[in-house]
């Protein structure tokens, strides 16, 4: 069941958007200001989960479904929930970063991709696309369109620039859990799935690599690769929809 949120919950959600929003951003301080060679996987968690506490918030993701850390930091061909630890980050890595916050009953959920160092210029593109990914999806996120209108935005805009679409793993909807109904995959054909509705949060995440998008998952039993080893990059907001345009609850600074 799709849950529609009221007037109230949707102030909840909003304020759990701004931690989050917060959380990602500094973690994109964090490793965008590191020392290559020295700034550890670990360190990016910390700068979350220190940013999340200041808000009086909880992180989502710690414990979650027995996840170990405050948000997930993947390294280049890695996809989703990288699990940090002591690896270090060199120059020019790609860090794709996913935050969950809880303030008050309510999630917010956002991610991106940021560098450290100075990245090669196929990896900048890669991260680029995804991101332009989800905005030509938010152009579908009103009322009147329906679900499988965003996903198939996603794969259009990405795959018509040579890009792979990860099937394996999708979208969402969230509100006082992380994951509800809806799911909201990536990819897809048009004009399928339910009519978007004013009150629908929902959590639209391209996950896209430079090759395939077959993946498998590592021996930890969560962090996703990508099945040829090349980069992937992740991009994710969570979306109110209203009787107008839609609002990103999660809105970053990168995106004002």
């Amino acid at each position: 069941m799709i849950i529609i949120k009221n007037e109230n919950e949707i102030v909840k959600m909003r304020n759990a958007g701004r931690v989050a929003a917060a959380a990602l951003e500094a973690a994109k301080k964090c490793v965008e200001q590191g020392t290559p060679g020295i700034l550890t996987t670990a360190d990016v968690d910390r700068a979350v989960a220190r940013e999340i506490r200041k808000w009086g918030a909880a992180a989502t993701f710690l414990n979650y479904n027995g996840f170990p850390a405050s948000a997930c930091v993947s390294v280049n061909e890695e996809v989703i929930h990288g699990i940090p630890g002591r690896r270090v980050l060199n120059d020019g890595d790609l860090v794709s970063v996913d935050v969950g916050a809880t303030l008050d009953g309510f999630v917010g959920d956002c991610a991106a991709t940021f560098f450290i160092g100075t990245p090669k210029e196929n990896a900048v593109r890669l991260a680029q696309v995804t991101r332009e990914s989800f905005y030509a999806a938010l152009s579908y996120a009103r009322v009147g369109y329906r679900l499988s209108d965003i996903s198939h935005a996603v794969q259009e805009y990405a795959e018509s620039r040579g890009y792979g679409v990860i099937r394996d793993f999708v979208g969402h909807g969230v509100g006082r859990r992380l994951h509800e109904e809806p799911e909201v995959p990536n990819f897809g054909e048009p004009d399928r799935g339910p009519r978007l509705r004013p009150g629908m949060t929902i959590a639209v995440e391209p996950m896209i690599s430079e090759g395939t998008w077959k993946v498998r998952i590592l021996g930890n039993g969560w962090t996703v690769v990508t099945e040829d080893g090349k980069l992937a990059a992740h991009y994710e907001n969570t979306i109110l929809i209203t009787s107008g345009d839609p609002v990103l609850l999660t809105r970053n600074e990168q995106d004002i």
